[in-house]
């Protein structure tokens, strides 16, 4: 699924409408199967600008466009069908506690099912062999009849994403995957994701803290600062006076190959490629 930004400008879902924009007239473009991280420092805009590629979020400004067709000029089936085609998995998946790991799982298929067998699936898993398989690939394949609440952080998480990879979307938006993961659960984590994504041609957008990560698993990066695209390059290009300049008020949060802030002697200009 192809993505392009035009100039788009939206604010967080909990704003209350002061204050300035999270994201600001930023314009970019994503071409079907690709893989792009997003990084940048909190507050940077980078969840809302998921909520905007979601559909979940209307901007106030600009347009967004999924192959070429704004999903706010859709009626109300088209654009049901539309959301029906991307996953969402936020940073803390909405995994109900009481609920077992196999049926948390099957919901990321829900909307590709019938009335019927979504609500069957909801009280007698329908396809157990396809959950496990998805827990499997994330070491997760003993805790199938698990309840969620019994389950770690990370160990969450990881269904989240198992839930994600099953739903075998057109376009996977992933809201920070590694947060609650060790390094090497986040390695295995980034590489189950976007080797799923090869697989199906998917489209896989992810915002990432761990900038290290993502700049040797994504072949695409984009920097967000103050709601604007602030370098949108091939990983490869990237430099370390650019993710200095990216995090210049927030160097805590780089956990990228920057040097240590008393080498900083400048802020760089703004380097952006918005389309391909």
């Amino acid at each position: 699924m192809k993505l392009e930004l035009k100039q788009c400008s939206a604010r967080h879902p909990a704003d209350n409408g002061q204050g300035r924009a999270a994201i600001t007239s930023l314009s970019l473009c994503i071409e079907s199967g690709e893989q792009v991280a997003i990084i940048g420092p909190s507050g940077a805009g980078k969840t809302t600008l998921l909520q905007v590629l979601a559909c979940a979020l209307r901007p106030s400004g600009g347009e967004v466009l999924f192959n070429g067709v704004s999903p706010w000029t859709l009626r109300k089936g088209a654009l049901t069908r539309l959301r029906q085609s991307l996953f969402l998995a936020p940073q803390v998946p909405p995994l109900p506690p009481r609920q077992r790991v196999v049926t948390s799982v099957l919901a990321g298929a829900l909307p590709k099912m019938g009335l019927f067998r979504s609500l069957r699936s909801l009280f007698y898993p329908v396809d157990i062999p396809a959950a496990d398989e998805a827990l499997t690939r994330f070491d997760l394949s003993e805790k199938l009849f698990e309840r969620v609440d019994r389950l770690s952080g990370g160990e969450r998480q990881r269904v989240g994403l198992a839930r994600a990879v099953l739903a075998k979307s057109e376009l996977l938006l992933v809201d920070e995957p590694l947060s609650a993961l060790d390094p090497t659960r986040a390695e295995q984590a980034l590489t189950v994701l976007l080797d799923s994504c090869k697989t199906s041609d998917a489209t896989l957008v992810s915002t990432l803290h761990h900038v290290e990560m993502a700049l040797r698993f994504f072949p695409r990066v984009i920097g967000l600062r103050d709601g604007e695209v602030y370098f949108d390059l091939p990983a490869a290009d990237i430099t370390e006076a650019m993710l200095q300049g990216l995090y210049e008020q927030h160097l805590d949060e780089l956990t990228g190959p920057a040097p240590e802030p008393a080498q900083i002697l400048e802020k760089p200009a703004p380097v952006v490629m918005t389309c391909r």
